[in-house]
């Protein structure tokens, strides 16, 4: 074999590992929305969560990117240790399919023949110039992520052909067929040789390839082949355990262990049984029988298929194991850890689950800076010291989620390949930043309580029943914000800017009404001063509930994202009938409730906003 054979090899093998990495990928990407839906559904049952594996993985090609991916929603607590066990078994069945797309180079077509087709000589061409059209020349949504699949896949077939036209130069050398004999001689080397290079390469679809790909051009007895098949799946599975490892959690771990686990059984049980079988004579036609592409796609689906058959029913003693093995994280200090370890490094490279789990980690962001509005503006009314120090570890846990959000988000760009992703994670930047405001307005509010409470001062009556009035108003914005958010919910985005064009009137109004009970000595100045502090807050609390509901309205509308400020204006000028009648309906509603407080301060003049709209 020439220097030149060598470079061949390799480069075939580069090509099968980006073939099978690049339509891989593209898989994941163009369903993982999918992916984590079917996921989430997976029930205690193992059979289910079997089959659910088994399909994945045949789907992305990649059993180690399957039980990754169900470690990380392990660790985000969307899966079960126990749950991701059926997966775990049916991951390692699902990738030798792998192996029975590879055989198809033993396909013995004639050249009229319809089987010619199905060879890799034809696929791989026909794959390349299909998935070139679609990316270059086709413009429909998932036109590049299924191109990609395809190109993929022809890449990997000509990785392969490259790899068997290298390897072919051998047989007529002897040095292979001396290397598996030698190793059909000592079961241990071969067993060795399949897992070292199972590790290396990082994939077992991989070196089960290249074992196929020598058995096409050279005589590769099913003594040498079985045990070589063997060692693939100890190999195979060190790579995963120590990606599962990697920044993870207790559980996460135990995904990785139990995934060794299970692939030592399956060694120990497949050796035991071909050594027995052998021992008793019922393979002795078999033992020194060639190998093909075929017979070793074959055998590595039955091995598998058996050993998962068998140890299906020992999954709960498997996940006592790991258990066991591997101890409980320590509690918490922050009772939102569970939340930020959700936004799992594992996730990144799979933008619907990465993104998922940002919206999960918003959410939470949002309740939380909401929860603690409510609780500063009840201080004023009760004050609660007890109650200012859970408004104040809240915010500190607001900022923590957000820090860690912002900081995974910046993570995202260079894995995103769909433009409607990076325009969700644009807004999601954006709604970080929103919600983390509300929260600190919130403070804001929660110190004003605060100083008054130290200096003995209260705001009056009047002033009193007109902050209930107004925080009533801000429950109604906060509940459209937060429906608007959590449920992308067009109908409730629109209701927000209405409201909060009124509480935009209602602080020029509770201001004016208690500039006249400063003039009247009602309330003195430096509690006046407060009160003007406690509106301006309100004010841009509404503020950030407009920005969020404009946010959802560009998501739902994209066309929408460059003409918002347009599109606000309008409202505001009378040019949206449905904000108009809204906006009229919400004013009387609240305003009629302020004039009941004290009609002597009823607000005389048309604010500025009803004389714009034609009111």
């Amino acid at each position: 074999m020439s220097v030149f054979d060598i470079i061949t090899l390799l480069g075939g093998l580069a090509m099968f590992l980006y073939g099978m990495r690049l339509m891989g990928d593209n898989l994941k990407e163009d369903s993982s929305g999918t992916l984590k839906k079917f996921m989430e559904k997976v029930t205690n049952n193992p059979i289910k969560a079997f089959i659910l594996g088994a399909a994945i993985t045949a789907i992305i090609q990649s059993s180690t990117a399957c039980i990754v991916l169900t470690a990380g929603l392990v660790a985000a607590g969307i899966l079960s240790v126990r749950q991701s066990l059926g997966i775990i078994i049916g991951a390692n069945v699902g990738t030798t399919i792998t192996g029975q797309i590879i055989r198809l180079l033993d396909v013995n077509a004639g050249g009229n023949s319809f089987l010619q087709f199905f060879q890799p000589s034809t696929l791989a061409p026909l794959a390349l110039i299909l998935g070139v059209i679609l990316i270059m020349f086709t413009k429909f949504p998932k036109s590049k992520p299924v191109g990609g699949i395809f190109v993929g896949f022809g890449i990997l077939f000509t990785g392969l052909m490259n790899m068997t036209a290298a390897v072919g130069s051998l047989s007529e050398s002897g040095v292979l067929e001396g290397l598996f004999r030698s190793i059909g001689d000592n079961m241990w080397l071969g067993y060795i040789i399949g897992a070292g290079v199972a590790f290396i390469l990082q994939s077992s679809s991989a070196t089960v390839g290249i074992l196929q790909a020598f058995a096409m051009s050279s005589v590769i007895p099913f003594k040498t082949a079985y045990i070589v098949v063997v060692g693939v799946y100890l190999g195979d599975c060190v790579t995963t355990a120590i990606v599962c490892s990697i920044g993870a959690n207790a559980n996460q771990k135990r995904v990785g262990l139990i995934n060794i686990v299970y692939n030592l059984g399956k060694t120990v049980l497949t050796i035991l049984v071909v050594q027995i079988l052998h021992a008793v004579g019922l393979l002795n036609n078999l033992w020194k029988m060639p190998m093909t592409s075929g017979t070793i796609a074959n055998a590595n689906t039955v091995f598998n298929l058996a050993c998962a058959i068998v140890l299906l029913p020992t999954v709960g003693l498997l996940e006592k194991l790991a258990m066991r093995l591997v101890k409980d994280d320590p509690l918490p200090e922050n009772k939102y850890a569970d939340e930020i370890n959700s936004l799992n490094p594992v996730f990144i490279a799979t933008t619907a689950l990465a993104l998922n789990s940002c919206y999960e980690i918003l959410k939470t962001i949002l309740k939380l800076g909401m929860a603690n509005v409510k609780k500063a503006l009840d201080m004023f009314v009760h004050y609660e010291p007890v109650v200012i120090l859970e408004i104040n570890e809240e915010e500190e846990h607001i900022d923590i989620l957000t820090d860690a959000l912002t900081t995974y988000m910046s993570q995202l760009p260079p894995h995103i390949n769909e433009p409607v992703h990076m325009q969700i994670l644009h807004q999601y930047n954006k709604l970080a930043t929103y919600f983390e405001r509300i929260g600190d307005h919130a403070m804001n509010i929660s110190e004003t309580a605060t100083r008054m409470d130290r200096q003995g001062k209260s705001f009056s009556k009047d002033a009193m029943a007109e902050l209930k009035i107004a925080e009533t108003l801000m429950d109604r914005l906060f509940s459209f914000t937060n429906l608007a958010f959590e449920k992308r919910d067009l109908d409730a985005a629109l209701h927000i800017e209405p409201l909060e064009e009124v509480m935009d009137d209602m602080v020029n109004t509770l201001h004016d009404n208690h500039v006249v009970r400063l003039n009247a000595g009602i309330c003195d100045e430096e509690t006046g001063i407060l009160y003007l502090d406690l509106l301006t807050n309100l004010e841009r609390i509404a503020d950030l509930c407009s920005d969020v509901g404009v946010s959802v309205i560009t998501r739902v509308k994209p066309e929408m994202a460059a003409v918002a400020h347009n599109y606000i204006t309008a409202l505001h000028q009378g040019g949206n009938a449905q904000f108009t009648e809204e906006y009229h309906k919400a004013h009387n509603e609240f305003f009629s409730q302020l004039e009941m407080i004290d009609p002597s301060l009823r607000f005389e003049e048309t604010p500025e906003i009803i004389k714009n709209i034609g009111g």
